[in-house]
């Protein structure tokens, strides 16, 4: 190799050059393209809104209540639940519920042995929603509830009917109170 080697003009391979060149215009076409599909999408979901709306079923247009098994309105604690079949005394057992109070047994109250069924000062805080398929719909405080006849009530008593009086839907406790719907 000399340095007058360097000098000559050498002709660009027009092989090479023609498949870049195509690339590169296959490149833009397909980046114009999804340009314009994603500027034209937003368009199409705005103008066609019950192709990608959320449907209804026509089922949920019904007052009807499902037809659901009763379930008690309070949870248990399983360490608080009792074993029927278990034959050792309870009163050797611990306390398995960490409730962070200090019993009092042994210690002599000065007032008497209080009332055992002490009722709460006023009428329990639920009312009768709805009444529907043998179930009623009751709110209170914490929450609604779906129940029927022998399910737990907040004020701890039973259900015990369901019945229609003077043409209004009234549930009776096991406790003899009566809740009329409003």
């Amino acid at each position: 190799m000399t340095d007058s080697d360097a000098d000559v003009p050498v002709a660009p391979l027009k092989g090479a050059a023609r498949k870049s060149a195509l690339s590169d215009k296959l490149l833009k076409g397909t980046g114009l393209v999804l340009a314009a599909l994603s500027a034209f999408f937003p368009w199409y979901v705005f103008f066609n809104p019950d192709k990608f709306g959320i449907h209804a079923t026509q089922d949920d247009r019904t007052r009807i209540l499902p037809d659901w098994p009763a379930r008690n309105v309070f949870s248990v604690s399983p360490l608080a639940m009792v074993n029927k079949n278990d034959t050792t005394p309870q009163t050797t057992l611990p306390d398995q519920i960490n409730t962070a109070t200090i019993t009092d047994i042994g210690k002599d109250d000065p007032k008497g042995q209080p009332p055992e069924d002490q009722p709460f000062p006023g009428k329990s805080a639920f009312h009768l929603l709805h009444v529907a398929n043998g179930r009623a719909l009751i709110q209170d405080g914490s929450g609604i509830y779906l129940v029927r006849v022998g399910s737990i009530l907040p004020d701890n008593s039973r259900l015990a009917t369901i019945e229609q009086r003077n043409g209004k839907w009234v549930i009776v406790t096991s406790k003899g109170e009566i809740y009329a719907h409003d």
